[in-house]
């Protein structure tokens, strides 16, 4: 039988939609496959970690009728990519075998049987769907992602908070050094839901929004959220745990700001980050009236010092950070102009938009 026949490109493009979550090594061999369903033209692939579940249904040639298999992820894939994107490929199924024919090409691969394919039970208990643009999403996420923790012990800090409440839809992240808030406008009403979206989640999301028209339903239930956009349907499980109370943490009424270009600014920031030690990546940035100086130093006892004009009357003020902070939200930002609040060397520092309260990040000064 047929199973199916594309292009290498279209088929390769389905594949790679659904595999970014497959491991290469697993406990569960079986999960190292992608659940192949087909009934008609219809191909429907699924593949899952226990954890995420992503399926997407393509309309692709082949015989009429139904069937269902499962085959290595990484291995169609690595086979499909060698082949020119213009060419004709089918899959085969004999016995228990798949067979994936390209022009003189022929490879025969292992199957295992789609009953044992794990599916992640879904919630019964959704909360009410809500949309946004997959590009408004996809924007949010770019202004928080890098903010989240890494492998921190504190488990709620390897994600992001969404929290959707009325019109308003905020992404927060945190890693406890610095904390970024995004916020979008929704088009419904919606009843207040927090959850917590882990890390591998956000980065899976982020590959598979794109900047097309089209919106991305999201639904959130106790312990999983549910996401469909672009023929795709994401099923995640939620960190469980509570996080801290990002309202707190964004401080308010700074007596010092200083609106400057964010290009100017990130510019120099990375050339003083060059003479930063590895293990601190500390710079200084020095505050007067009409004066930013960064500087920064090494164990090798090299220098740098870069200077801006600015039109600022505050305070004097010399403050640390870890210059990699606030390069990361510089360079994730796409506005002109970026508004730096201060209180002291020993308060964090606030990043805003002018005149744009949907952006916020805090980071916190280090000692130098």
């Amino acid at each position: 039988m047929i199973v199916l026949k594309a292009t290498q490109e279209k088929l390769l493009q389905t594949l790679q939609s659904v595999a970014g979550i497959v491991e290469r090594r697993h406990t569960l061999p079986i999960l190292a496959n992608v659940l192949i369903r087909k009934s008609g033209q219809d191909i429907q692939l699924t593949t899952s970690d226990l954890e995420i579940q992503i399926r997407t249904t393509a309309t692709l040639d082949g015989d009429a009728g139904n069937f269902n298999t499962t085959v290595g992820a990484r291995k169609l894939i690595d086979i499909l990519r060698t082949m020119p994107s213009d060419q004709t490929v089918s899959i085969e199924a004999t016995a228990s075998k798949l067979v994936l024919k390209g022009g003189k090409s022929r490879f025969t691969l292992q199957t295992l049987p789609a009953e044992d394919f794990p599916l992640v039970q879904e919630s019964a208990s959704f909360g009410p769907a809500f949309s946004v643009p997959q590009k408004t999403l996809k924007d949010l996420l770019q202004q928080v992602s890098f903010s989240m923790a890494v492998h921190d012990i504190r488990y709620y800090l390897n994600g992001i908070l969404f929290v959707a409440e009325g019109k308003q839809l905020s992404l927060v992240a945190t890693d406890g050094h610095r904390l970024a808030f995004a916020s979008a406008t929704l088009d419904v009403e919606v009843p207040k839901q927090e959850v917590i979206l882990p890390r591998k989640t956000v980065i899976e999301v982020q590959r598979l929004l794109s900047d097309v028209e089209g919106a991305i339903e999201m639904r959130f239930a106790n312990n999983q959220a549910k996401f469909s956009f672009g023929g795709m349907e994401f099923v995640t499980k939620l960190v469980e745990g509570k996080f801290p109370d990002y309202n707190r943490v964004i401080p308010k009424n700074h007596k010092n700001a200083v609106t400057l270009g964010r290009l100017p600014l990130l510019a120099c920031l990375q050339r003083t980050a060059i003479l930063t030690s590895e293990k601190f990546k500390g710079v200084r940035l020095n505050l007067e009236p009409g004066t930013l100086r960064v500087a920064s130093n090494n164990a090798e006892q090299e220098e740098a010092m870069d200077e801006l004009d600015i039109d600022y009357a505050g305070d004097a003020i010399e403050i640390g950070f870890n210059v990699t902070y606030l390069i990361d939200a510089l360079a994730n930002m796409e506005q002109e102009m970026v508004k730096l609040e201060l209180t002291d060397a020993n308060s964090s520092a606030l990043f805003t938009i002018p005149d744009n309260p949907t952006f916020k990040y805090v980071v916190m000064p280090m000692r130098i």
